[in-house]
């Protein structure tokens, strides 16, 4: 079925529906432009919001670059960018086979459609001039017939009328033979032109617009194909960018189950740790008791050994500072006016009281305790520390780690520079054997140059393995003063824990090397000869159960031995270095390996 046959007399209907489907694809290409422009825009907001969110610090220069939730959040932002790209490029899709193709078939669509309805209204034209010129001659023949009928009536009235003049009669015979005549030609013309319109008409109706027709539908099936193209095209639009979208998803995905919150800890642990020993415990300065010089009854006086006494009710553990040493040689005490005290001066009988009121000495004393406590806050570093080359502002710990860092760029650089010695040296040669390759003397600047890198890194790389030895003696000086008093266990089971005679002197070096002054040193000195006296400490009861899960030969000082399946008795968990203070059932305590141990607390 075809329009020409079907709708041979819809001309108008034919004329309104191609219209209506030029509009519709004229509407599709607008709709699709207008997609295009919010996906673009999509997409531009989508990448803003990345840039506002990324990291705005290189990765190497940003800390928080090592932890798995930042690198986790950074991927699925890379990710949402790469969604960004798959949007922008169904965009671009969209428009460059949608928008541009359709709108120019759109318009050669509308040029065929013009030219089909202008031949058929030529066609039209032609065939109402053909049925007017045929109207035409009907009234003519219609007229003249008139004309020769009145012409052969009034002729015939005068040859009756025996009044009438023979001249009036051959006259009137005449003229009603003239319109005879004339009628009879009207008659052949009609009859022509009726067979000529008749004969066009067919042609109009059986062939002309049939075709015209015709190809109308043609052209209208041709732009529906051509739209169901363009809607098939929205689609496979999309589809083109699935396989990337998902994995872009896939990638969000796995970015979220990469989320490690141990290792974050870890990280945190490996970025923070100073490697300072933990302070002790402040002191109970008992003002209650009065002040007395004389060494027998004074609950603050110094025993004739030289050492100050407490006295308090109950038990009292030692205390232990981190910045002083047991057992030191100490000076006689001085007073908080800068002299000895009285009970110290020589052959100098004891007063029971002095010139100044004992309170009053208590107040100095508690004032000359403040710059040591404030020394103590001064552990953790300010905003304002000025940052130096072998990184000493740091703690110990941080500045090993950095300093490490630092030896093993300049060892990288240094192996470079090495092997491009190497490198020309062999190009000199094969230059030096085959001279038009190259002049070896060319060279020669390039290696003084190479020889001169060399050196300075070898200094540096010197430089920095002293400061690096030093920092590392620093961080083992302050775990052997923790391995000295229960509070701190020692080194992960990474390298052996520091035993206790390469502690007091590697601690007291340390003291030395940063600076920090001795009890002997300043006029606060007697405030911590009084406070370092040692006392016995009750055993500690366990915190839980533990039981070996491999064999460990405790070699080193402060750990012990255990055998695979042993319980112990947990005396202190582990303090994140990897070591836990456990007690044989049949007596003996010391550190073992967190790792080798399945716990179970109280």
């Amino acid at each position: 079925m075809d329009w020409g046959t079907e709708l041979w007399d819809q001309f108008d209907v034919l004329e309104r529906h191609t219209q209506w489907g030029l509009d519709l694809l004229d509407r599709y290409v607008k709709f699709v432009k207008e997609r295009t422009e919010v996906e673009q825009a999509y997409a531009k907001q989508l990448r803003s919001l990345v840039k506002k969110y990324l990291p705005k610090r290189p990765i190497k220069d940003d800390p928080e670059s090592k932890f798995s939730q930042q690198q986790s959040f950074v991927q699925i932002l890379q990710e949402v960018n790469d969604f960004a790209g798959q949007r922008e490029l169904v965009a671009e899709n969209l428009g460059v086979r949608v928008c541009l193709e359709l709108t120019k078939y759109s318009q050669e669509i509308k040029q065929e459609r013009k030219m089909h309805f202008q031949e058929g209204r030529r066609a039209q034209q032609q065939l109402e001039n053909g049925f007017k010129q045929l109207e035409h001659s009907k009234r003519k023949f219609e007229r003249d017939c008139r004309e020769a009928e009145k012409a052969a009536q009034t002729a015939e009235r005068l040859d009756q009328d025996i009044n009438a003049t023979k001249a009036d009669v051959e006259k009137a015979k005449q003229q009603a033979h003239l319109r005879s005549h004339m009628a009879e030609e009207s008659k052949n013309e009609y009859a022509a032109q009726l067979q000529r319109f008749n004969r066009d008409q067919a042609h109009f109706y059986f062939s002309q617009m049939p075709q015209i027709f015709d190809k109308l539908q043609d052209m209208d099936e041709r732009r529906a194909a051509r739209l169901g193209a363009g809607y098939g095209l929205l689609s496979a639009a999309e589809l083109q960018v699935v396989p990337i979208i998902a994995k872009c998803l896939e990638g969000m995905k796995v970015a979220a189950d990469a989320v490690d919150p141990k290792n974050d800890s870890q990280v945190l642990i490996e970025l923070h740790k100073s490697g300072f020993a933990r302070p002790g415990d402040v002191e109970f300065e008992d003002f209650s008791q009065p002040m007395n010089r004389a060494p027998s009854d004074s609950s603050l006086g110094t025993p004739s050994d030289g050492r100050p006494e407490l006295r308090g009710s109950g038990r009292s553990r030692a205390m232990r500072w981190p910045f002083g040493k047991k057992n030191k040689p100490r000076p006689p005490p001085l007073s908080p006016l800068g002299g000895p005290l009285p009970s110290a001066l020589p052959n100098r009988p004891p007063s029971p009281r002095s010139g100044r009121d004992p309170l009053a000495i208590l107040s100095e004393i508690s004032k000359s305790v403040k710059p040591r406590l404030a020394t103590l806050r001064s552990l953790r570093g300010s905003r304002g520390t000025v940052v130096t080359e072998d990184f000493s502002h740091l703690p110990p710990e941080q500045q090993r780690k950095r300093l490490q860092q630092q030896l093993e760029e300049r060892s990288r650089e240094l192996q470079k520079e090495v092997d491009q010695r190497e490198a020309l040296k062999k190009m000199k040669d094969v230059y030096e054997k085959t001279p038009q390759m190259g002049d070896p003397a060319s060279l020669e600047p390039r290696i003084t140059e190479t020889l001169s890198n060399i050196e300075r890194l070898k200094l540096e790389v010197q430089k920095y393995e002293a400061w690096l030895a030093e920092a590392e003696s620093r961080v083992l000086s302050n775990k052997g003063d923790s391995l000295g008093r229960p509070a701190r266990p020692p080194d992960p089971p990474a390298s052996a824990p520091p035993d206790g005679s390469s502690d007091s002197s590697t601690s007291q070096d340390n003291k030395e090397s940063s600076g920090e002054p001795g009890p002997e040193e300043g006029q606060d000195a007697p405030i911590y000869t009084e406070f370092e006296e040692d006392f016995e400490e009750e055993p500690a009861s366990p915190i839980g159960h533990c039981v070996a899960i491999y064999h460990f030969e405790g070699s080193s000082e402060g750990t012990i031995s255990m055998a695979e399946g042993e319980g112990l008795s947990l005396m202190e968990e582990d303090k994140g270095d990897g070591w836990t203070r456990v007690r044989r059932k049949e007596g003996g305590e010391g550190y073992v390996p967190t790792s080798y141990l399945r716990v179970s607390l109280n």
